[in-house]
């Protein structure tokens, strides 16, 4: 893996497919150990990415792409996998493991940050925005902010609840209710851009992101397929923005459900199957079980688990982790956290996700991705979901 050489500089670097920006000057911001001090709070609490960050998004919720740009190639044999959920699920974790991060590797940090113990006890998160790294096996792998995040939310409120960030056609926003656009924003863009969406829950209770895919699956409408969208542009006459996206050139990512953090008495045959079946009926009517009907792969869970049980292929990808212990049981009943992580990495790097229509280079998809993110900000189908959310009373004015 490229950045894995040893180095005389003191601080740890970036782990990224580009040797030359790699093996340059020490990391600085939240991806250097040391001497930053009151520095990395500062930018733990500023939306403004770092200058060493590669950060898609700044505080002002425009998409930028000169700082990752120059990773990427005019090759078009590559696969994007973004992930989504909750706070603390395990998010970079497991993205750290799809990049092939060695935990062994000496002085090296991850490339992506993973919440510490400090982190967690000051509420506090440690992906801001989308956080891009490319591995050598061509992968784009997407990071990005918790959703349903206090911490996200606090950053954002102002004294009168207020949002301090413009999220739709920049006019001020209950703090709330911009969030929960956020959420939605940040959803309906990776299930547009990527390949592959790793959507991330904690436990078996946890169905909040399962209500986040329906709404997606509602509110994407008018985003185009990345590989058409200058086609699509050049048809019309510019002016015209509400216009919706012919279908044929809409596009969707294949979801992958991910439950992490499953308890000994979580982690039963039963349990799973029971889960998958809700899972199975909670997305029936969605374009995820229609589109990708043909695509039926096999859900991923131990062999203790399905000794004695038929567990039928399914047209929704489920994957189970159970909770990472400091000293594992070796007559637990159950793979490991280390086992079924690894699993899961080789089940979705070798999963045959959906292309795009036509092939697009490294270069262009994410040229093109920017301008998504302009058609999802002014999305007229989110923007009538966010008028009815306002005269819902369920936010404050």
């Amino acid at each position: 893996m490229a950045g894995s050489e040893s180095s005389p500089s003191p601080s740890p670097k970036i782990l990224l497919a580009k040797p030359g920006l790699v093996t340059g000057g020490p990391v600085a911001g939240k991806f250097s150990r040391g001497g930053a001090g009151d520095d990395d709070s500062a930018q733990l609490r500023s939306r403004l990415p770092s200058v060493a960050s590669l950060n898609l998004l700044s505080d002002s919720w425009d998409f930028h792409i000169d700082r990752f740009l120059p990773f990427l190639t005019e090759n078009t044999d590559f696969t994007v996998i973004g992930v989504i959920g909750p706070p603390g699920v395990g998010k970079s974790t497991i993205m750290n493991e799809l990049y092939g991060f060695d935990l062994s590797s000496p002085g090296m940090l991850p490339p992506f940050a993973i919440q510490s113990e400090e982190t967690r006890a000051m509420a506090r998160h440690c992906s801001t925005g989308i956080e891009p790294r490319i591995s050598s096996e061509r992968i784009v792998l997407l990071d990005t902010q918790p959703v349903f995040s206090a911490s996200v939310l606090a950053e954002m409120i102002r004294p009168d609840g207020s949002s301090t960030i413009t999220v739709l056609n920049g006019e001020t926003l209950p703090a709330e209710l911009a969030h929960e656009l956020m959420t939605i924003q940040f959803a309906v863009l990776l299930i547009s851009i990527c390949h592959i969406l790793l959507v991330v829950s904690e436990g078996v209770h946890d169905d909040s992101m399962w209500h986040l895919m329906l709404t997606v699956d509602l509110l994407k409408h008018g985003i185009s397929d990345p590989s058409l969208l200058a086609s699509a542009q050049s048809s019309s006459s510019g002016l015209e923005k509400d216009n919706k996206v012919p279908e044929h050139e809409e596009y969707l990512a294949t979801p992958v459900f991910v439950h992490t953090k499953l308890q000994d008495q979580d982690f039963t045959p039963d349990n799973f199957v029971q889960l998958r079946k809700a899972l199975m009926q909670y997305l029936k009517p969605s374009s995820f079980v229609r589109e990708h009907a043909e695509n039926k792969p096999e859900e991923h869970v131990s062999s203790s688990m399905i000794h004695g049980s038929h567990v039928d292929s399914n047209v929704v990808k489920l994957y189970a982790i159970p909770l990472k212990k400091k000293d594992e049981n070796p007559r637990a009943q159950h793979e490991s956290f280390i086992s079924a992580l690894s699993k899961l990495r080789d089940q979705i790097l070798s999963m045959k996700s959906p292309s795009f229509t036509r092939p697009v280079s490294e270069r262009e998809w994410l040229k093109n991705s920017a301008k998504i993110w302009e058609q999802v900000k002014s999305s007229p189908t989110i923007l009538e979901y966010c008028r009815a959310l306002q005269h819902s009373g369920m936010y404050r004015r």
